[in-house]
């Protein structure tokens, strides 16, 4: 009978120490994904310049990594636009100019971003658009972007949600400076 107890206490703090050490992980997971890369910038050269940003490297369906950098540059007195520029690194494909970003959501909603760069971009795997109307109307779910390329054929980077959430929080404190 005592043998019986000590084991039922062994197996009780094994299970404990399970339960402990997994709420640490789930937590330790989640701060991982609170945290905020979005930056602001003030540069000094030209005076009155301020870069807002937001920059993250992601995947596309083909493992091939993107830089991604959703920024507001702001010159002193005048309107500025809402940028997300994707860079392709080493052996990622061309892109094609100008063509729109098409951005959709997990629940289908499709916006279509303009492309900035309409003649020529300053290398062939950088892509810059619009996102100045598309950013507010985002909803707080991840969602895909899908870079054209040259056969009708499209490139697509998953944005998981806590970029889209640094995102709409980097749109707030552009609002909240202008």
């Amino acid at each position: 009978m005592l043998q019986h107890i000590k084991s039922q206490k062994t197996l009780t703090r094994i299970i404990l120490v399970g339960i402990l050490t997994t709420f640490i992980f789930m937590n330790l997971g989640n701060l991982r994904y609170q945290t905020a890369n979005a930056a602001i910038t003030q540069l000094g050269k030209p005076p009155g310049e301020v870069i807002y940003r937001s920059q993250v490297k992601l995947d596309d369906q083909s493992g091939k990594v993107w830089q991604v950098v959703l920024f507001k540059q702001v010159y002193s007195e005048q309107p500025s636009n809402i940028n997300l520029r994707l860079v392709g690194f080493p052996n990622s494909a061309e892109l094609i100019h100008p063509q729109p970003l098409r951005i959709t959501t997990n629940t289908g909603k499709v916006w279509n971003a303009n492309d900035v760069f309409l003649d020529t971009a300053p290398a062939p795997t950088i892509g810059q658009y619009d996102f100045t109307e598309i950013l507010p109307q985002l909803p707080p779910e991840s969602l895909t972007l899908g870079i054209p390329v040259p056969g009708n054929k499209f490139i697509n980077i998953l944005v998981p949600i806590h970029v889209v959430k640094e995102w709409q929080s980097l749109q707030s404190l552009i609002a909240n400076e202008s």
